[in-house]
């Protein structure tokens, strides 16, 4: 779909800084990418800003729902004004400023009206806000069109996003192995190669991604899932708990519900590892005081590595993370995990 582009001399100004990063031909295929954002809270205000700022063509934030007291406090896109407004609507002005040289689009249907062929015109789908069987619907009609696919959510101190490019090819940038001096192919030297940090070189390679239904459907009773359990993430199993909360409920657990919230939270938290084979205790029983609202320290987090994964798919520039990040804000760290894959 990215058709051939050429810089403009306003643009090799504008993105001067990021071409020296990553070079002309990865800036290239930023600008020639679409991309859509669905879900306008906190993570996706970070996503689309970050998205902007790097250059892609064109960003099509889409949003059905309407401003709540609860989103304006972790997304700086919107002004000050009345509630009564599209989410995406009342964003795209600020969004726009950011970059004029990115066409910035609204589209406020329901993601779940959207038929296969809308997301062909995009090279990246974003999701934030969906539930479970959206996302995995929407990622199988990526996967089937070639198109890169990632999700992200935010939920108090804990985030996540996953990532599914398919079949996908990328550069990387190596440091040159010096070739040993001769007359020193007994020493040491010849036994300990040097690198010389100022010769690299771009070596071309490829990783295979699994889809998200996959991902989220281990089987943990085979050896080798038992095996794994103990490094995967507790964010992994907490993830599940919060999906089927988002299911159950049509919404995530909000402050206005705070106590029957997280009653309902500990009794998904039992059913759904029982229902994967795991001990519950895997997740602390304490664990629903801090799943409440989007934080806005921990949308910059995983707001800020979501839109690197969209920028290194969409560029073929650097190693993609295969295929989850977890980010657990009580601890301050994230860590990369990849799941489902055979």
């Amino acid at each position: 779909m990215v058709e051939e582009t050429v810089i403009s001399e306003e643009e090799a100004a504008q993105y001067d800084r990021q071409i020296r990063l990553w070079g002309l031909e990865a800036q290239k295929r930023l600008r020639a990418s679409q991309v859509l954002l669905v879900g306008m809270k906190g993570l996706g205000a970070e996503v689309a800003k970050n998205l902007i700022l790097a250059g892609v063509k064109g960003l099509t934030m889409l949003d059905h729902q309407q401003l709540t007291l609860e989103d304006t406090r972790a997304q700086f896109l919107i002004p000050k004004g009345p509630l009564d407004r599209n989410r995406a609507e009342a964003s795209q002005e600020r969004a726009q400023n950011l970059n004029p040289m990115v066409d910035v689009k609204v589209d406020t249907d329901t993601i779940e009206s959207k038929e296969e062929e809308f997301f062909t015109q995009f090279d990246a789908v974003c999701l934030t806000c969906c539930p479970r069987d959206v996302m995995v619907k929407i990622d199988q009609i990526c996967h089937k069109n070639n198109i890169k696919f990632f999700a992200g959510d935010v939920f108090g101190y804990h985030g996540f996003m996953f990532a599914d490019l398919g079949e996908h090819e990328f550069v990387e940038e190596k440091t040159k192995v010096a070739k040993a001096s001769q007359g020193a192919e007994d020493g040491p030297e010849a036994k300990k190669a040097k690198l010389d940090a100022k010769e690299t070189t771009m070596v071309k390679k490829a990783v295979t991604f699994c889809q998200l239904k996959e991902a989220l459907e281990v089987d943990w009773g085979s050896d080798k899932a038992k095996v794994s359990l103990k490094r995967t993430p507790a964010d992994y199993f907490l993830l599940q708990v919060l999906m089927k909360f988002r299911t159950d409920k049509g919404r995530d657990p909000h402050p206005d519900h705070y106590g029957e919230d997280s009653e309902l939270l500990l009794q998904i938290r039992n059913d759904v590892m029982d229902a994967l084979g795991v001990s519950p205790d895997l997740i602390p029983e304490d664990f629903a005081g801090y799943c409440f609202s989007e934080m806005a320290p921990v949308c910059a987090v995983v707001g800020g590595v979501l839109s690197q994964e969209v920028v290194k798919a969409l560029s073929q520039r650097d190693p993609p993370h295969n295929n989850f990040f977890f980010f657990d804000g009580l601890q301050g760290s994230g860590i990369v995990d990849c799941l489902g894959t055979k």
